[in-house]
């Protein structure tokens, strides 16, 4: 059976990421229709919240609909205005940059690191010492004289970033910093869980997550006041729910009470899921770590990566082929695999952002492809 790359195969093939369902799922969906608790309210969404916020450390969990609802609304809660501007990383999928401009903020894009792909932190320090100045009592951007208000690290392919010189330096210009740990939930930091490193963090799961239920989200924090507002946006912002009064703009992003019960029996699972994300890593890496041209995906020092997408840099001029000729090839053979995203930075959609130079992110869209995992 032949498919295209990128799309999902059915029946005969191997893809690139499927879901795993193989514990309480059906049990607790049951008792979800039994009981009539269907939608965005429910006793799944409480002890889902409470699952994850204990699993990642946190005081507080707000279950959304997906992760760029998370993401908006970690945005507004950390007070992220229109115009500001948040420093975010190049190489991601385009939903934290797209939460930015929902907001009518602009992303400034800083590029990855070489060893492991993540948001450059020297790139980060270098930009708000040289190319910021302070105002009054805030932080602007010599440019462009916006604010700049935040910053935006994403936690790319189950991954953490090296955040501590990114928190050092948000702290020094009381900056706020926000987590996409959407790719990355139980990878951990020199011990400390992704998604407690920052001011608030924002998690998926969509249906190639490393848990899933099926869309939706989460956001998580220790910060009481942001994580009250976060419901209250998320829920309409209802300042009176039996009169239906509204003195603010909010979102229908609550997560349903189906969704939530899936990812209860999810996480009963999240630890076996992720000893076997790392068994498929590490027998990538010995089977390929002497092919000439490939460059297997690597873990830093201190970082415990859950591998949520394997990923390999190829070589042309050593392995023979290029990454986008490997694709087809796969495909050929019915094995799905895929390029990482096009850095944001060149995106239609975002050529307005604040562009900074970002050769690294460009050269790895260019020899990175992703692996059946």
């Amino acid at each position: 059976m032949q498919f295209e790359p990128g799309v999902p195969t059915q029946g005969e093939g191997i893809p690139l990421c499927v879901p795993c369902i193989q514990g309480n799922e059906w049990k607790y969906v049951k008792e979800c229709l039994d009981t009539n608790w269907v939608s965005s309210a429910g006793p799944f969404v409480d002890c889902f919240e409470r699952r994850i916020a204990d699993y990642v450390g946190t005081e507080y969990a707000i279950a959304v609909v997906n992760g760029t609802a998370a993401l908006h609304t970690a945005l507004l809660v950390a007070g992220v205005q229109p115009d500001d501007e948040v420093l975010v990383s190049t190489l991601t999928f385009v939903a934290p940059v797209n939460a930015i401009r929902y907001i009518g903020a602009w992303p400034v894009f800083i590029d990855a690191e070489p060893d492991y792909w993540q948001m450059d932190p020297q790139k980060v320090v270098d930009f708000l010492n040289n190319k910021c100045n302070w105002h009054g009592e805030e932080l602007h951007d010599k440019m462009t004289g916006r604010r700049v208000k935040a910053i935006l690290p994403v936690h790319i392919l189950g991954h953490p970033c090296d955040m501590d010189p990114i928190l050092e330096i948000a702290r020094n210009y009381d900056l706020a910093l926000v987590e996409d740990a959407t790719e990355s939930l139980g990878a951990r930091y020199k011990g400390r869980m992704v998604g407690s490193l920052g001011d608030i963090a924002c998690f998926s799961f969509n249906g190639n997550k490393i848990i899933t239920t099926g869309g939706g989200g989460m956001i998580v924090t220790n910060n009481e006041a942001w994580a009250k507002r976060a419901r209250y946006l998320t829920t309409q912002a209802k300042d009176d729910p039996i009169e239906y009064i509204h003195n603010e703009i909010g979102y229908n992003y609550r997560l349903t009470n189906i969704q939530a019960a899936m990812g209860v029996a999810q996480m009963e699972n999240l630890d076996e899921y992720i000893t076997a994300k790392r068994t498929i890593a590490e027998t990538y890496s010995k089977a390929l770590k002497d092919v000439p041209g490939i460059t297997p995906m690597r873990e830093a020092e201190g970082a415990f990566s859950t591998y949520w997408m394997y990923t390999i840099l190829i070589n042309k001029e050593k392995y023979g082929i290029d990454n986008r000729q490997l694709l087809r090839l796969l495909a050929d053979n019915n094995i799905q695999s895929r390029p990482l995203w096009q850095p944001i930075h060149l995106s239609k959609a975002h050529k307005d952002g604040v562009i900074l130079s970002c050769p690294v992110a460009e050269r790895l869209n260019a020899d990175a492809l992703s692996l059946p995992c």
